[in-house]
C-alpha cells in the first residue's frame, strides 16, 4: 500500500510537470523547476526523476481528516482529489523562549499586505521560526493548533482554505470548537511535516497524497511541494 501510494504521488507530480511544460502559450511563471518532499523522514526528489529512493525511513507525517474529529465526515481516503492539489501559502509562526502566540487576524492582514491576497482554495503551511536568542523548536513536540479560531474561520470562509500543514504534531482536542469547525467544513490538517525552512511564502503548489482507505483516524500521508 505504501509503495503504491508513493508511485501514485510521483506519477501525479510528473504529469503536472509535463502539463506545465507542454501547455501551448505556457508562461515562464507557470513552470515548476523543483519538487520538495515535506514528508518527515523523506528526502527531496528532483523533477523528471522516475527512480524512487532505495529505502525510506519511518515517517511521522499524518493527515487529520474530518472523520477523525466528527464521525460520518470525510475519512482521509474519501477527501475529493481536487482538494489534495492546491496553491501553497507559508506563514511564519514566531517562537520565543516563552512559547508562541497563535496566528491572528492581524497577522493574516499583515501577511496579505506584504504578499497579496491569499489564493482561493489554498493549503496554509505554518512554519515555526525561532527567535535569534532561542534554539530551534523541537518538531517532535505536540502543540495546540497554531492559528486562532477566528483567524481559522476567516481563512476557511473568506479565503476558502482547504487544508493546513504544521511542522509539529497537533492537539486539536485543546479547542473542540475549532476542531469541529475544521471537520464540518471538510478541512484537513497535515501534521509533523519536515521543516519548511526553504519554502517561499507563496507561488508554490502542494500535493497531499493520503493512503486510499476509509480509516477515520490519522493516517500516513505523503506531502510534496512544487517550487518555481
Amino acid at each position: 500500500m505504501r509503495i503504491r501510494s508513493f508511485i501514485i504521488a510521483y506519477a501525479l507530480v510528473l504529469a503536472i510537470l509535463l502539463f506545465a511544460e507542454r501547455r501551448p502559450g505556457s508562461l515562464q511563471q507557470d513552470h515548476f523547476s523543483r519538487v520538495m518532499d515535506l514528508t518527515d523522514g523523506q528526502n527531496a526528489i528532483a523533477p523528471n526523476t522516475f527512480a524512487a529512493p532505495s529505502s525510506f525511513t519511518p515517517s511521522r507525517t499524518r493527515i487529520i481528516a474530518p472523520a477523525a474529529i466528527i464521525p460520518g465526515t470525510w475519512a482521509a481516503g474519501q477527501i475529493p482529489a481536487e482538494r489534495l492539489v492546491a496553491p501553497l501559502v507559508v506563514m511564519d509562526l514566531n517562537v520565543t523562549a516563552d512559547g508562541y502566540s497563535a496566528i491572528s487576524l492581524d497577522d493574516i492582514a499583515a501577511w496579505e499586505s506584504r504578499h497579496g491576497m491569499i489564493p482561493q482554495g489554498a493549503v496554509i503551511a505554518i512554519r515555526r521560526v525561532a527567535a535569534p536568542q532561542t534554539s530551534q523548536p523541537d518538531a517532535r513536540s505536540t502543540t495546540p493548533f497554531p492559528i486562532a479560531r477566528d483567524a481559522t474561520q476567516f481563512l476557511i470562509d473568506a479565503r476558502y482554505t482547504i487544508g493546513f500543514a504544521v511542522e509539529t504534531s497537533v492537539a486539536l482536542t485543546s479547542d473542540r470548537a475549532l476542531a469541529e469547525l475544521l471537520a464540518l467544513r471538510g478541512t484537513y490538517t497535515v501534521e509533523a511535516t519536515a521543516p519548511m525552512t526553504s519554502l517561499p511564502a507563496t507561488g508554490s503548489l502542494v500535493i497531499v497524497a493520503p493512503a486510499k482507505n476509509k480509516k477515520p483516524g490519522e493516517v500516513p500521508v505523503r506531502i510534496l511541494a512544487m517550487l518555481r
